[in-house]
């Protein structure tokens, strides 16, 4: 695929105490393969779905272990001026822009509202090679407390239009870019436990959902909530044994008309 336009979700990684353990837990539920690790990039493991990059795993840095979680990246044609831009509109930049040989070059960064994502200005290294696919990357949602901040941010931060669903009983907005739809924010209702903080929800595209959540109960993973029918698919929540939350979507097995968008 060639470099996404500023804004799109381009990346998805995560670190895991246990690497072994992560590479048998997706690799059975999402049918990924993995490339050989290499250590001039800290043991850094791409993953692959019949033979194209879908995300990558590895190894926590000394000092930085912790819970497992997933980060998406978002591409941007210079990862310095969206630093500067994530500082002026109210964000964190957790790690400042470092490039990494002619791969890329990569920050992290923490909207108002809590949750944290990454930046990726393309080298060699454009993204995803594959999306909507059996095991690849399809959709994510921003879920915070303050949408309001976060909505702010978010379209000061990219070229971001931004839609509302047209449904009274549920805060939903999508921002696309130029004609594409790419990404969601959802307000978090007291559904969530207080303790649970912003974050950004990963969909993975399976090509049977129950089947997926068959094969991550069974190694150890938990289903947070669904299956369900919806209008883009059947999906459903889950955590991997590590605590690294994410969802599954059957993109073929939607049913119902899909909500409008204003």
């Amino acid at each position: 695929m060639a470099v996404q336009p500023e804004g799109t979700p381009c990346w998805a990684d995560a670190m895991f105490t246990d690497l072994e353990g992560a590479k048998k837990f997706y690799g059975d539920v999402l049918g990924w393969t993995f490339g050989e690790s290499t250590s001039e990039y800290g043991n850094y493991t791409q993953a692959y779905v019949d033979g194209k990059a879908v995300a990558a795993v590895v190894p926590p840095m000394p000092g930085q272990e912790g819970q497992s979680q997933w980060c998406l990246y978002f591409a941007s044609p210079d990862a310095a001026a969206t630093a500067e831009k994530i500082r002026r509109s109210g964000g964190d930049v957790l790690m400042k822009p470092m490039q990494i040989a002619d791969v890329g070059t990569m920050c992290l960064a923490r909207e108002p509202g809590g949750a944290v994502f990454g930046v990726w200005q393309a080298g060699t290294h454009e993204g995803f090679e594959e999306t909507a696919a059996p095991g690849a990357y399809c959709w994510a949602e921003v879920f915070t407390r303050d949408p309001e901040r976060t909505d702010a941010f978010l379209t000061a931060v990219f070229p971001y239009r931004a839609r509302d669903l047209a449904d009274d009983t549920v805060d939903f907005r999508v921002f696309d870019v130029g004609e594409e739809t790419v990404l969601g924010r959802m307000r978090m209702t007291d559904d969530f436990p207080p303790e649970v903080p912003s974050y950004i929800n990963v969909y993975f595209a399976v090509a049977d959902c129950d089947a997926a959540v068959a094969a991550a109960g069974k190694l150890g993973g938990t289903v947070r909530f669904g299956p369900m029918d919806s209008p883009f698919g059947r999906f459903a929540a889950l955590s991997d044994p590590q605590g690294a939350d994410f969802s599954v979507i059957d993109i073929a097995a939607a049913e119902g008309e899909p909500p409008r968008i204003d």
